[in-house]
């Protein structure tokens, strides 16, 4: 990763200027995707007419009624919206871990918590344990995640080392540890269709959808995405490396624990309502950087707008480019995103050859 902080000689004005500019441009972008996905289905409903329901959506005297207005309000609007959520907390939480471990090829869950989420899920799926309720799978995945967060610090703590390379390598091993508990979990369901329901949702999906998902989200990612918008600097000065970041003021161990954590809470939310989703935290931050350099001053809120982008555009490629066949978002996700990881990392091997 590029050691220096971009644009550091540029007047504050100008880089001003481009700021406004790429945000700007990304959040028009983002608007456009949106509108495209509510009107975009086997019910069509005309551009036009999309902007009209979205904004009487927003307004006290919404009128609803129309058989368009409830097509959005109740199957387009939550999905929309849940993979615009997801999108972002993904990306975000992908540009947190790039900048920690000084890796672009980073993402959401190499410290462990995607696997700690999936296992919750997983174990609550097998179990049975989803007919108690909507929340009982959200709320496994979620503390999945947080428990993962805690045994990764709980060893580092046991070693006395907060490096990010003993936290990689305990990811790695933590990784490894739930793959084997969801694949030994997943070989003795007795129920086929049990075993559906895991593989489901292992894959990430965001069919049905609801306004209770979006509620279940929609905190967690806004607090966590705000949350990690004031660690800006701190992750410039990580980029230097841990001394540099001493030396400039920046408790290295207190800022990892704290954004490793924003991290794992927005991840874990994601993949609460949505299941596991991959390559959105991996691909999404390393081609913002690459287009507008490592600034986390506006490396981190574009990743979050281009992420929801992003799986916004995936998820209504999942609906609609097969149908009626329809194929699981994270299967999108995958099949955008293992070409341009391997890409990535072809060019980085390219660059690293002498």
């Amino acid at each position: 990763m590029n050691a220096s902080i971009p644009d550091s000689l540029v007047p504050p004005r100008r880089r001003a200027s481009r700021a406004v500019l790429v945000l700007g441009s990304l959040a028009m972008l983002l608007i456009l995707v949106v509108i495209v996905a509510v009107s975009v289905g086997p019910v069509r409903i005309p551009f036009l007419d999309t902007i009209v329901i979205l904004l009487d959506q927003v307004s006290p005297e919404s009128s609803g009624g129309s058989r368009h207005e409830l097509v959005v309000e109740t199957i387009r609007l939550p999905r929309v919206l849940v993979a615009l959520l997801v999108g972002m907390a993904l990306a975000v939480a992908g540009t947190i871990m790039q900048a920690l471990f000084r890796n672009p090829l980073a993402d959401p869950g190499v410290t462990g918590v995607s696997s700690g989420a999936a296992a919750g899920s997983v174990l609550v799926l097998a179990g049975g344990a989803t007919a108690a309720g909507r929340w009982v799978l959200p709320a496994a995945a979620f503390t999945g995640a947080l428990a993962a967060l805690i045994l990764v610090h709980m060893v580092a703590a046991v070693r006395r080392d907060r490096s990010a390379a003993t936290l990689l390598l305990i990811g790695i091993a933590l990784n490894a540890l739930l793959g084997a508990v969801i694949s030994a979990v997943i070989a003795n369901v007795p129920d086929d269709r049990d075993v559906r329901g895991i593989v489901f949702w292992l894959n990430g999906d965001l069919v049905a959808r609801t306004w209770e998902h979006v509620g279940m989200a929609v905190l967690p990612v806004a607090l966590g995405v705000a949350a990690s918008l004031v660690f800006t600097r701190d992750l410039n000065m990580l980029l230097l490396g841990e001394g540099a970041a001493q030396a400039a003021g920046v408790d290295v161990v207190r800022t990892r624990r704290v954004l490793l954590t924003l991290a794992a809470v927005i991840t874990g939310a994601s993949v609460a309502v949505a299941g596991a989703i991959g390559f959105v935290g991996l691909v999404v931050p390393h081609l913002v950087r690459l287009a507008i350099g490592p600034d986390h001053r506006l490396l981190l809120p574009a990743s979050a707008l281009l992420g929801g982008s992003f799986l916004v555009l995936a998820d209504l490629g999942a609906r609609m480019l097969f149908s009626p066949v329809i194929l699981q978002t994270g299967t999108v996700t995958a099949l955008i995103g293992a070409p341009v990881f391997l890409l990535l990392v072809l060019r980085r091997k390219r660059k690293a050859t002498p």
